[in-house]
């Protein structure tokens, strides 16, 4: 799998989100996750969202490794500052 592809995915089930993923290999993926979903929410809570959106593909494998950076909008502007 690429990562345009996992990007889709992540977008397509956490809608509106905005997400940026890589990979330098295509089996070990980065994505960094924007959201307004994730409001109120822990780290592992707004991971868990982003998981669903993948989970048939990370338990069949297709996605071996992927790590997770996932912001509202606010902390995404606050990141940036």
């Amino acid at each position: 799998m690429r990562a345009e592809e996992i990007q889709k995915l992540i977008e397509k089930g956490l809608q509106p989100c905005t997400a940026s993923v890589t990979s330098p290999d295509d089996i070990h993926f980065s994505a960094t996750v924007i959201s307004p979903l994730f409001a109120n929410k822990n780290r592992i809570q707004k991971q868990q969202l982003v998981y669903a959106t993948l989970g048939k593909h990370i338990n069949d494998g297709t996605i071996h490794a992927i790590s997770l950076k996932t912001f509202t909008p606010d902390e995404w502007h606050q990141q940036q500052a």
